[in-house]
C-alpha cells in the first residue's frame, strides 16, 4: 500500500511546480539588498520581489531585534510578484528587512541588513554622467574622501538593452555599497558616476542624513534610447530614418535603455532625478529636443508615481546639467547652443510652465581643452555638481538661496543712442568686458546676419550693448550662442555672490520685451 504521507508530499510537489514560473523563486527585486537606502517620510518605501503564485508574504522591519512594523501581502498570479509599502519612516538606521513566504506549510525567509532611510536620487544620462571619480580633477583626493560619507550609499546599474519593458533589472554592476576608493573609481566610464556621487555628497553635507544614489547611464546615447514609446510618439519622433553621428556611439534605438535600465526601477520610491545628456542629440533629432526632453521628464514622473503606488511624488524634482563646451572645427556650428536652449524648452531658464519643479546647472564655462577623454568630457565635475545641488536645495528642499545665474528680464532698444539695454532679474557681476559674446541679428534687403554687440556700460542690474554695427533693422539678440562661449570660468556675466554664470539666451527684439520670447530664427 502506498504511504499516504508520500502521496500528499507528491501532490504538494506537483502544486509547487504548477505555481512556479520563470520568476517564481522567492527573492527580493534585484536592487533590494544589504546597505541600501530607502526613501524616508513623508513617502513610504516600496519593498517587492518574486515568489510562488498565491503564497503569503510577510515583510518585517526590525531594529536591534525589535519589530518596527509588519506588512502582509500575497504573490500575484499573473506576475509571480509581491509588493508592500512600508509606513513612512524618519531618516536614520540601520534596520533589517525580512521577508517570509508561506505556501503549503513551507516557509522561506529572506533578509537584508544595514538598511538606512533617507533620500533616494536616480542619476542618468550619457558619458558625462557615466564618468567615474577616477577621471575627474583631484581624483586621488576625492577617492580618499569617503570616511565621512558612509551614510551615502551607491548602486550602479549594468549596461543592458531590451526591446520590451523589463519589470526588474537584468544585471547590476555595483550592488548597494558604502563608498570606497575602489567602487568610486572602478575604471573609466564604469562606476561610480562622479556627478552622481558628488551631487549626493554635497547634499549630505547640507542635510546630514542618509542619501541613496542610483546610477543608470550609458555613454554616447541619444534621448530617444531613454524615452518610452509613449513620449516619443507624443513628440512625433520618426521610427526610422535616423542619421547617426559620431557622438551616438552607444545604443540609439528607441526606448532600449528606458526598457532595460529605467523602467525596472519604477517601483522604487524616489526623492528625485538628475540628468546629464544631450551631446548625442546635437546632430540627432536636435529640433525635436525641446519636446523630447520635457516629454521624458513628464513620462518618467508619471511612471515612477504609478509604479510606486503614489509614493514617489507626481512632480518629483528633476535636475539636469546644461551642456558644457567642446572644441569644434566648425566655426559657425550652433548645434550645442540649440541643444542648450532646447534643454529649457526654449525658455532659457527653469523652472518654467513646460518644465515645472526642475532645476539646471549651467556648465558652458567649465570647458576643458586638455581633457584626456576629449574636450567633450570636462573633468571639473565638482563645480557642476555643486551648482546642481544648489538647485536641488532650492527646488527639492525649499531652501531660500540663489541657485541660478542672472536672467534677462527686460530688453529695451535705444536706437537714437545706438544702445540696447538689458535689465536682469538679479544683480550682475561683469567679470570682463567682451566684444563678441553678445550678438545682434541685423536685417537689410531681406537678408539677416549676426553681428557682434560689444558690451558698453553696466550697473548692478543693467547692461548696455553697442549696436552701431547694425545699419539695418535689429530683430534679434543672443548671448553665448557658440559651442565654446568662454574659457574656464571666464564668461563675462555671473551672479556676484554665488559665482553662478548667466545662462545663454536668444530672443526677438521689440521696444520692450521679456526674456521668455520664442527663439529667433
Amino acid at each position: 500500500m502506498v504511504d499516504l504521507e508520500f502521496v500528499l508530499w507528491l501532490v504538494l510537489l506537483l502544486i509547487l511546480r504548477a505555481h512556479t514560473g520563470a520568476d517564481a523563486r522567492f527573492r527580493f527585486a534585484s536592487y533590494i539588498d544589504n546597505h541600501m537606502v530607502l526613501q524616508k517620510k513623508p513617502a513610504g518605501a516600496v519593498i517587492w520581489g518574486y515568489g510562488i503564485s498565491g503564497a503569503a508574504v510577510t515583510v518585517t522591519l526590525c531594529q536591534h531585534q525589535e519589530t518596527i512594523m509588519k506588512k502582509v501581502t500575497t504573490v500575484k498570479t499573473y506576475s509571480n510578484s509581491w509588493m508592500v509599502i512600508l509606513e513612512p519612516m524618519k531618516a536614520g538606521g540601520p534596520y533589517e528587512v525580512m521577508a517570509e513566504q508561506t505556501f503549503g506549510g513551507r516557509n522561506l525567509t529572506l533578509r537584508v541588513h544595514d538598511v538606512l532611510f533617507g533620500d533616494v536620487w536616480l542619476c542618468s544620462g550619457q558619458s558625462n554622467m557615466q564618468m567615474t571619480v577616477s577621471q575627474i580633477f583631484n581624483a586621488t583626493r576625492e577617492l580618499s574622501d569617503t570616511a565621512a560619507y558612509q551614510s551615502v550609499r551607491i548602486l550602479s546599474v549594468s549596461l543592458v538593452q531590451a526591446k520590451q519593458e523589463l519589470e526588474d533589472l537584468a544585471e547590476v554592476d555595483l550592488r548597494w555599497s558604502k563608498p570606497t576608493s575602489e567602487n568610486l573609481g572602478h575604471g573609466n566610464f564604469e562606476y561610480m558616476s562622479a556627478m552622481c556621487w558628488l551631487f549626493g555628497r554635497y547634499l549630505y553635507d547640507t542635510l546630514r542624513y542618509p542619501i541613496g544614489l542610483v546610477s543608470s547611464s550609458w555613454g554616447g546615447t541619444p534621448i530617444e534610447a531613454w524615452s518610452s514609446g509613449r513620449s516619443l510618439k507624443a513628440c512625433g519622433v520618426p521610427k526610422q530614418g535616423f542619421i547617426l553621428s559620431d557622438s551616438t556611439a552607444g545604443p540609439s534605438e528607441r526606448s532600449v535603455l528606458w526598457n532595460a535600465m529605467i523602467h525596472p526601477l519604477c517601483n522604487m520610491t524616489l526623492k528625485g532625478v538628475i540628468w546629464y545628456q544631450g551631446e548625442s542629440n546635437v546632430n540627432f533629432n536636435r529640433d525635436l529636443y525641446n519636446c523630447t526632453f520635457p516629454a521624458l521628464i513628464e513620462d518618467w514622473r508619471q511612471t515612477f508615481h504609478h509604479g510606486s503606488h503614489g509614493q514617489t511624488e507626481r512632480l518629483f524634482p528633476f535636475g539636469f546639467v546644461q551642456l558644457s563646451s567642446v572644441l569644434s572645427s566648425v566655426a559657425s556650428d550652433d548645434g550645442f547652443p540649440q541643444i542648450r536652449w532646447h534643454q529649457t524648452a526654449d525658455f532659457g531658464y527653469v523652472p518654467n510652465v513646460r518644465m515645472p519643479n526642475t532645476f539646471m546647472a549651467v556648465a558652458m564655462d567649465l570647458c576643458d581643452r586638455t581633457s584626456p577623454f576629449g574636450s567633450i568630457h570636462p573633468r571639473d565635475k565638482q563645480t557642476v555638481a555643486y551648482r546642481l545641488h544648489l538647485g536641488a536645495r532650492a527646488v527639492a528642499y525649499g531652501e531660500k538661496l540663489t541657485f541660478q545665474g542672472p536672467i534677462p528680464e527686460k530688453i529695451e532698444l535705444s536706437a537714437f543712442k545706438g544702445l540696447l539695454n538689458i535689465t536682469y532679474s538679479q544683480r550682475i557681476q561683469v567679470q570682463r568686458q567682451d566684444a563678441k559674446i553678445f550678438e545682434i541679428s541685423c536685417c537689410d534687403d531681406h537678408q539677416c546676419k549676426w553681428l557682434p554687440a560689444p558690451m558698453n556700460t553696466f550697473s548692478t542690474q543693467t547692461l548696455a550693448l553697442s549696436i552701431s554695427s547694425c545699419r539695418g533693422t535689429l530683430v534679434g539678440l543672443r548671448y553665448a550662442w557658440t559651442t565654446w562661449p568662454c574659457e574656464y570660468k571666464r564668461c563675462p556675466l555671473y551672479h556676484p555672490s554665488s559665482a553662478l554664470p548667466a545662462p545663454p539666451f536668444i530672443a526677438f527684439i521689440t521696444n520692450q520685451m521679456r526674456a521668455n520670447n520664442k527663439v529667433a530664427q
